[in-house]
């Protein structure tokens, strides 16, 4: 009697060693995430960044089209045009300035420029219903394509108007509309349009690629919206060394959706100081950029 009491205790007491020792292993195993919940976990944060890109796009956006400009500055000079075209399966909705040539008979180079090139609504009614019938998906006809021109103006000391348009194309099948950009200066008094080069010394554009480099990476480093931004190129400047504005303290370039930021961040264009400019400033007396 007295040895089975003993064997007794024992197994009672390896059987308690036991328990304990499977007790953890059944905690482990309830909180061992499955694969499903792993590609659930995954899609849900795919989504999420799409949503939150969509949004930044849209914020990116509406920040252009209410930046500030000096059309009611120069509402004297300049004279607000509108084309719009409503159709079935497109619009095209233009707004555009003229220049007041009662002030200057001069000012019929800009316009005539603007109604006859620029805006060419032949072309783009052309190019939206080509689009239609290289299109084979019957949705992607049937969806309303959307081509919109706006502007934002402004002056450097009565000498010069600088002209940013901005176009907006909606196409078929996407989700926002893209955009481009075009700048155009003109002088005032001579009655012409100015380019890079009546501007800035020749043979700058790596000078210049440089500068605006520099302007970049602060603001990268500066923790502003210009995170996933990056360096241009220099073929990228080249392409696009027109396309700036001007004003008394700064120089203005754009570019195109995806040339310097992409399209959910940053900006569409990057200012530099003129003060930064005086290295590759044309020193001549028909630049309004002279000080």
């Amino acid at each position: 009697m007295k040895y089975l009491t003993i064997i007794l205790v024992f197994t009672l007491l390896f059987s308690c060693k036991m328990d304990t020792k499977a007790e953890p292993i059944k905690r482990v195993n309830e909180n061992i995430e499955s694969p499903l919940e792993k590609i659930d976990s995954i899609e849900t944060t795919d989504i999420d960044i799409k949503e939150n890109k969509s949004i930044s796009i849209e914020l990116k956006q509406k920040k252009l089209i209410n930046k500030k400009d000096k059309k009611q500055e120069l509402e004297a000079l300049i004279i607000e045009k509108k084309y719009l075209k409503e159709k079935t399966d497109y619009t095209i909705d233009f707004t555009y300035p003229q220049l007041n040539e009662k002030l200057n008979a001069r000012y019929v180079n800009f316009n005539e420029y603007i109604n006859d090139y620029y805006l060419d609504i032949t072309g783009t009614e052309a190019d939206i219903l080509e689009n239609k019938l290289l299109c084979d998906s019957i949705a992607l006809k049937t969806f309303k394509e959307h081509r919109l021109i706006n502007y934002k103006v402004y002056n450097v000391n009565d000498a010069l108007v600088s002209v940013v348009f901005y176009k907006e194309n909606f196409y078929s099948g996407t989700l926002h509309p893209s955009y481009s950009f075009d700048c155009m200066n003109f002088d005032l008094n001579r009655g012409v349009f100015m380019t890079y080069e009546d501007f800035f010394l020749e043979g700058t554009e790596e000078e210049f690629t440089t500068l605006l480099n520099e302007e970049i990476n602060n603001k990268i480093g500066k923790g502003e919206l210009y995170y996933d931004c990056w360096e241009l190129s220099i073929d990228d400047f080249s392409k696009s060394k027109n396309n700036f504005v001007l004003n008394e303290t700064y120089i203005e370039y754009y570019f195109d959706d995806c040339v310097m930021c992409p399209s959910y961040t940053g900006s569409y264009s990057i200012k530099i100081p003129l003060v930064n400019l005086i290295a590759v400033i044309k020193k001549y007396e028909l630049n309004p950029l002279v000080f």
